[in-house]
């Protein structure tokens, strides 16, 4: 697997691993991979969700519960719902934004795809979102999987993240960078 001796050499790493593990064990690396995205949506819409994961004052039982109750709600599998019993076991939910996205790289490196990250301005409709996908597949030469994000303090372009990569083309940037030049 590429690129990911890095990441299992973090704690989210580890745990993300095992998980793997674990998935692919139980012929389940898909179904996991969907119920973490689930999450990864849950725990980025609700604040105190997010709260949850962060706060020390909640005990362990506690949190167990609470997240027994996010995973019956999201009707995630009991592999997943396992995995964040033991979290809350070990206090250890606070890394779990992280082992989700170490969790992602590892299966898609596994798959032999990559995941850019863009940020935009404004949606991108279907077909540019498939021309962007060509694009950066011809470039990474392996496949390419596109994960959007939307913000639109970035005025226009695009931001485009690649593993440790980063391309800004964002009129943001570009009237920063103006706006530099200008002083100096």
């Amino acid at each position: 697997m590429e690129n990911t001796g890095g990441i299992t050499a973090s704690l989210a790493g580890r745990y993300a691993s095992a998980l793997f593990e674990l998935a692919v064990d139980e012929n389940q690396v898909t179904a996991v991979e969907s119920d973490l995205e689930k999450l990864r949506a849950a725990i980025a819409e609700s604040r105190d969700l997010a709260a949850l994961l962060k706060d020390p004052e909640i005990g362990r039982k506690q949190a167990g519960s609470a997240m027994t109750g996010v995973a019956d709600y999201l009707h995630l599998a009991p592999l997943t719902k396992n995995f964040l019993g033991v979290l809350a076991k070990n206090r250890r939910l606070s890394s779990l934004p992280d082992m989700i996205r170490a969790f992602a790289t590892i299966a898609a490196a596994q798959r032999g795809e990559v995941t850019a990250n863009v940020t935009t301005a404004h949606p991108l409709n279907d077909s540019q979102l498939s021309a962007l996908t060509q694009k950066l597949t011809a470039r990474e030469g392996r496949d390419v999987k596109i994960r959007t994000e939307v913000d639109p303090s970035i005025l226009g372009g695009l931001i485009v993240k690649i593993g440790s990569r980063q391309i800004d083309s964002s009129i943001r940037t570009r009237l920063n960078t103006l706006a530099q030049a200008m002083k100096g």
